[in-house]
């Protein structure tokens, strides 16, 4: 395995909680030096999940982009294992962060359709059980830095620290639900075309239930992710607890930003300046691992919310070889760059083929942290520990929903083993008006396909040679459809969390003033 000295760091009101859980997008997962065995009593290994925005399978040097530069995941990588089928449980932020917490797809939890915005009343429910709360019975401390939304709610009701979670720094939604004037060093416009939100408050940033700044100053946002990710990695390790890190990035999100290190520094122009940051805040955070000696005890797991938003163009994200991007069920928008590291555990220089999900996160975690699985929950996820040390997969089925589910229609595809059937199909403004593919268009309507499309997406990960016509293929259609129809059964759909609205839900600092929005800032105010 590459020694964890490799990382050199680039500078210097709840729920009962009825689970403890560590939920980290990456998982820097290290027990000890010796592979993991169920029968060994270990000390419960710490967890870290780094989570990007709107990272297409296409963006990382390691999944073949040319002017990429992130030498800090690079080194996750040679050190740990690539996935090459690995998924988000929906082609948008809010249901995939859901799913990722609870294990479960968000149709169950309610978070359908579509996403949560500044005004939401609603929130993922406080009834659904996160891997913080699960970590939590075990003894872990847990934190979420960065991007929640998971909704905020008219009274903060649905706030991280109502979810399992000791500790919350971040913007609790994407950072274009706010004005977004300045978004380069030293005061670069975001620019026109960036479909930043004028008509709500200021981003917010959160230290746990209270706003302690407004607007958030973006140039200098990722700098204080790191201290506060780093802090929270010390503390915990000065006391001898296990931890959860939940590094949640605003990158790389429209409009992308940087600070004064990384702007102007890249090949690939501002997206690439936004993913050095990124990189950077990566490496910052193994370097906390080493120098706390945690490094060995901890599984970091590193991948992405959903595909490239194709709609923002060169700034947009890349979906590589794949068909569409994010909005959209075909692979661009679903399918998502992954890297695991444990030294010990995960064979370094490896790469898997076998299909994976950010549902198995939970089950996962649960189980490396010795805890019960929730009882009288429907979960959707499985262990992902055998291709974690390079066996098969227990799952050989994925399920798409689209942004925007509907119980009249239910899934829109379904994958088994290498084959996928789109049962419907429907482009989306994320993925380009302008798309060369008329396919990923917000023009290609709701489209209902009989016989479904079917892929070979081992032959064909670009979803271009339709096999649904082709009389060999037809029992195996019949073995989908089989698939599909069992799976829905087991499908309860959840009240819809998002469609309440109302001005009283947003986050403003000087709650009750006037003029309204605009009066809503901290009084160290950096736009002035």
């Amino acid at each position: 395995p590459a020694p964890a000295d490799d990382f050199n760091m680039a500078a210097t009101g709840r729920k009962e909680n009825r689970f403890q859980v560590h939920s980290l997008l990456v998982l820097l997962g290290v027990l000890t030096s010796v592979p993991f065995s169920g029968s060994e009593a270990q000390k419960k290994p710490n967890i870290v999940i780094l989570f990007a925005d709107d990272l297409g399978y296409g963006d990382l040097p390691m999944y073949g982009h040319p002017t990429s530069s992130a030498p800090h995941l690079e080194r996750l990588a040679q050190g740990g294992m690539v996935f090459t089928q690995f998924y988000s449980s929906s082609p948008v932020c809010s249901p995939s962060r859901a799913a990722l917490l609870t294990g479960r797809y968000q149709v169950r939890s309610g978070v359908w359709p579509g996403v949560f915005w500044a005004d939401s009343t609603g929130g993922l429910p406080l009834s659904e059980t996160t891997i913080a709360e699960v970590l939590k019975t075990q003894g872990y401390d847990t934190a979420i830095i960065g991007k929640w939304h998971l909704g905020v709610g008219v009274n903060q009701t649905y706030l991280p620290t109502n979810q399992g979670f000791d500790y919350y720094y971040g913007v609790p939604y994407s950072h274009d639900m706010c004005p977004c004037p300045v978004c380069f060093w030293p005061k670069v416009p975001c620019g026109l075309n960036d479909n930043c939100d004028s008509q709500w408050t200021g981003c917010p940033v959160y230290e746990n239930d209270r706003i302690v700044q407004q607007p958030a100053d973006l140039l200098t946002l990722s700098s204080r992710y790191v201290e506060k990710a780093t802090r929270f990695i010390q503390t915990s390790a000065d006391q001898g607890k296990p931890f959860l890190l939940y590094l949640a990035f605003q990158h790389t999100h429209h409009p992308q930003f940087a600070g004064v290190e990384f702007t102007n520094t890249s090949a690939r122009g501002k997206f690439g300046d936004a993913l050095l940051e990124l990189d950077w805040a990566v490496g910052e955070v193994l370097g906390a691992l080493q120098q706390t000696m945690v490094q060995a005890n901890t599984l970091v797991f590193f991948t992405s919310d959903n595909g490239p938003s194709l709609r923002n163009e060169q700034r947009g994200g890349n979906a590589g070889l794949l068909k569409c991007g994010k909005g959209t069920t075909y692979e661009g928008g679903q399918r998502v760059p992954a890297i695991a590291y444990w030294p010990g555990v995960i064979p370094a220089h490896s790469r898997t083929t076998e299909l994976a999900s950010t549902l198995d996160l939970f089950p996962t975690l649960t189980n490396l942290a010795g805890a019960a699985l929730p009882s009288g929950v429907t979960l959707d996820g499985v262990d992902m520990m055998p291709v974690l040390q390079s066996k098969h997969s227990l799952r050989d089925t994925f399920f798409y929903y689209p942004t925007s589910p509907d119980p009249k229609y239910g899934l829109y595809a379904v994958r088994y083993k290498q084959y996928k059937a789109h049962y419907y199909t429907q482009g989306e403004v994320n993925s380009n008006p302008n798309n060369h593919d008329q396919d990923c268009r917000p023009s290609a309507k709701l489209t209902r396909h009989d016989p479904p499309l079917l892929f070979n997406l081992n032959d064909d990960p670009s979803e271009q040679f339709n096999l649904g016509n082709i009389s060999e293929y037809q029992q195996l259609l019949k073995t989908i459809d089989s698939k599909k129809v069992e799976f829905e059964k087991t499908v309860v759909w959840g009240k819809s969390q998002i469609a309440g609205s109302s001005p009283d839900a947003e986050p403003c600092y000087n709650k009750g003033c006037s003029p309204f929005p605009q009066c809503c800032h901290t009084p160290q105010w950096w736009w002035a």
